[in-house]
């Protein structure tokens, strides 16, 4: 065996275990309020910082210097201080926007604790089903994608549908399939309102939230239902249909999307959010890909198979999801020229 490549190994190995210790960091900060009072970007000390966030001294201190050793935190060894630099508070501290990161934080811890559960799984059959995720997981699914809706959807992603655009604004329908706790639904209820808005997803806890939300937002052109698009009546139809970072989570992708096709007004669209993989491994070997594969084992996949269904996974790749579309009867299946690091989009008519 050649000696420098075990050494380069077990180099990756501590680094990618740094890597896990350094979101669990990230995930005790956020919970904490560490880096939202750290957001000014001036030095302070450890003490200092404990005092100002009424946290325990040590905790603060220990956290400090474990931060500072990732590289996230600045650290001034002469004066004793830390600070979070603006290029860093920008992703850390900056919940609520499309930029925040928090999202990976809670992400991490929440999908790791269901190792065992996997492992299971992994010799028995079967999978983890959906109620098994904790809270956490939801929040982080919100932080993850909801600042991109309120920000993003209604402006510049329906943007390159401007017909669909005419439609919501002339008084169109619109679902948002697999809806989660609401946001890509309240921001296009709120953008449009003259459509009418409906959310539907299997999940009660995240369809309770999302109730919570609506109601919080004043808008009388929305509402939630729990529940799956075969529930939802023939008519009336819907001028657009959001599948937004779901389909390669479900049970029944072919009969899912044949019923929202069904369910589509003539001239609807389906708009469709994957995570941005490749078709080959080698297209999703760099650290994104690899998040998406622990994502998929974590959860993608094994609550999929959780339910009998064929574990599409989180790199599901362009090729897939077309071919899904395609062999469901949709027409007109194309790319949208969409901007983002971390997700792929596409259109489809019925």
């Amino acid at each position: 065996m050649d000696k420098e490549k075990i050494k380069e190994f077990a180099d990756r190995v501590y680094r990618d275990m740094a890597g896990a210790m350094a979101i669990g960091m990230g995930y005790l900060g956020h919970k904490t309020g560490l880096f939202r009072a750290l957001a000014d970007g001036r030095p302070t000390t450890a003490r200092a910082l404990a005092e100002r966030t009424g946290l325990v001294p040590r905790y603060v201190e220990e956290w400090c210097a474990g931060m500072a050793a990732a590289g996230w935190l600045a650290h001034d060894a002469e004066a004793g201080t830390f600070r979070l630099p603006e290029e860093h508070a920008f992703l850390l501290a900056s919940e609520g926007t499309d930029h925040f990161m928090g999202g990976l934080f809670l992400a991490g811890p929440s999908l790791l604790a269901l190792a065992p559960r996997l492992a299971r799984a992994f010799r028995e059959g079967g999978g983890v089903p959906p109620e098994a995720f904790d809270a956490d997981w939801l929040e982080a699914v919100d932080l993850m994608n909801g600042g991109a809706y309120r920000e993003r959807l209604a402006s510049y992603w329906l943007a390159q549908l401007p017909e669909v655009k005419a439609r919501l604004e002339a008084g169109g329908r619109a679902l948002d399939l697999g809806c989660g706790v609401g946001e890509a639904a309240i921001a296009l209820a709120r953008a449009f309102p003259a459509s009418q808005v409906l959310g539907v997803d299997p999940d009660g806890r995240a369809i309770e939230r999302a109730r919570r939300a609506g109601e919080a937002a004043g808008l009388s052109n929305l509402s939630f239902l729990e529940g799956t698009v075969e529930a939802l009546p023939a008519e009336p139809r819907f001028d657009l249909v959001l599948l937004l970072d779901c389909l390669h989570d479900l049970a029944a992708p072919e009969e899912t999307l044949a019923a929202i096709r069904g369910r589509l007004a003539p001239g609807g669209t389906l708009f469709v959010m994957e995570p941005r993989a490749g078709d080959r491994i080698a297209d999703n070997a760099n650290p994104l890909g690899v998040t998406y594969y622990g994502f998929s084992l974590f959860h993608c996949t094994t609550q999929s198979l959780a339910r009998g269904g064929p574990g599409l996974g989180t790199c599901a790749g362009p090729g897939r999801i077309t071919e899904l579309l395609t062999r469901a009867g949709f027409t007109g299946v194309r790319p949208l020229p969409i901007k983002s690091f971390t997700n792929m989009f596409f259109a489809a008519s019925a």
